[in-house]
C-alpha cells in the first residue's frame, strides 16, 4: 500500500476514534471536572504508550544500529525534546477547550476548535513558508463551510467561552505542526509517551490548584476515563503521530477534522440524537472536501 494512502488511512482512523470518544467523554463529564478528567486519561494513556514504547524499543534501536553516534545522540534528543514540546502544547489545547465548554455551547465549541484545519496551512505558510495549491485550499474552506453546517445551531457570537476554545484551536494547530516537525526527527511511539507524561503531569497540577479531585468522582467517570485515556489517547494520538510521517500537515488536519461528523454519526447512534438536514449537508461538504484534497495534482501524477 502506498504510505501516503497508509498515512492518511490511519488519520481517518484517529478522526474516527476521536469522534465517537467525544460522546463518551460528554458523558464522563456529568461526574468529573474536566481537568481532571484530562489528568485521569492522560495518566492512563501515557501508560499504554510508554508499555508500547519499551516493547518496541529494541526494533528502534535496530532502525538507526547503522547511523552514526551523532546522528542517534541527535534523535534521542529529538525524541525527548518533541515529546516535552508536543505534550505541553497538547496540554495548553486541551485545558483551554475545557474551560472554554464551560461557558459556550458544544456546537460552537465543535465549529471553533475546528479552525484548526484553516489555521495549519496558514500557519505553515506563513512562517514554514509551506506552499498550498490552490485546490488545497479550495478543499480547506470547504472543509470550514461543512463544520460551520455541521455544528453551528445557533446565531454566532463570540463569548468568554468561545475566545477560550478559539485559544484551543490556535493551539492544536501549534500540536499539530509540532508532532509533524519532530516524528520526522525522531521516534514516534517515544515521543507520543513522553508526550502523555507531560500532558498529565500539567494537567494534574492545574487539577489540584483549581479543582477538587477525588477518588469518589475518579470512580463515577471510569468507563468514560478508561475509554478516552486508552483508545482516544493512547491509541488515536499515537497513530497521528505515525500516520504524519507520511502526510502533509494541511491534509492532515483537514482528515482529522473528520472526527465532527463521527461525533455526529455517533451521537446519532449512541445517544438517539437527530440528524438535521443542515448537519447532513455539513457531512456531505466535509466529505467532498476529505476527496478532493485527496486526489492527487498533476505534478504528483507526472
Amino acid at each position: 500500500m502506498n504510505k501516503r494512502i497508509l498515512g492518511n488511512a490511519l488519520l481517518l482512523l484517529t478522526a474516527f476514534i476521536w469522534g465517537t470518544a467525544f460522546v463518551v467523554q460528554r458523558v464522563g463529564m456529568e461526574d468529573i471536572e474536566p481537568i481532571t478528567f484530562n489528568a485521569a486519561r492522560m495518566v492512563l494513556a501515557a501508560a499504554m504508550v510508554g508499555a508500547t514504547a519499551l516493547f518496541m524499543r529494541r526494533k528502534a534501536k535496530e532502525r538507526i544500529a547503522k547511523k552514526s553516534s551523532e546522528y542517534q545522540k541527535q534523535y534521542k534528543r529529538n525524541t525527548i525534546i518533541g515529546g516535552i514540546c508536543c505534550g505541553s502544547v497538547l496540554t495548553v489545547a486541551s485545558i483551554l477547550q475545557q474551560a472554554g465548554l464551560v461557558y459556550t455551547t458544544a456546537g460552537k465549541a465543535g465549529f471553533i476548535t475546528a479552525m484548526y484545519i484553516l489555521l495549519v496551512p496558514m500557519i505553515a505558510q506563513i512562517f514554514l513558508k509551506q506552499k498550498n495549491t490552490l485546490r488545497v485550499w479550495i478543499a480547506v474552506i470547504m472543509g470550514v463551510v461543512g463544520m460551520y453546517l455541521l455544528c453551528i445551531t445557533e446565531s454566532f457570537s463570540l463569548s468568554y467561552g468561545d475566545a477560550l476554545v478559539g485559544l484551543s484551536a490556535l493551539f492544536f494547530s501549534l500540536h499539530i505542526l509540532c508532532c509533524a516537525y519532530f516524528v520526522m526527527r525522531g521516534n514516534p511511539i517515544s515521543i507520543s509517551a513522553i508526550q502523555f507524561m507531560t500532558c498529565a503531569i500539567i494537567s494534574a497540577v492545574f487539577a489540584v490548584i483549581m479543582e477538587n479531585p477525588s477518588v469518589g468522582k475518579l470512580i463515577s467517570a471510569l468507563v468514560p476515563i478508561v475509554y478516552c485515556g486508552i483508545v482516544s489517547g493512547g491509541i488515536g494520538y499515537t497513530l497521528q503521530l505515525v500516520a504524519q510521517r507520511y502526510t502533509d500537515p494541511t491534509i492532515a488536519s483537514l482528515l482529522m477534522s473528520m472526527e465532527s461528523v463521527f461525533a455526529v454519526i455517533a451521537g446519532v447512534i449512541i445517544l438517539h440524537e437527530q440528524m438535521t438536514v443542515r448537519e447532513l449537508f455539513g457531512c456531505i461538504i466535509m466529505a467532498a472536501a476529505i476527496v478532493m484534497v485527496q486526489i492527487p495534482a498533476k505534478k504528483e501524477r507526472d
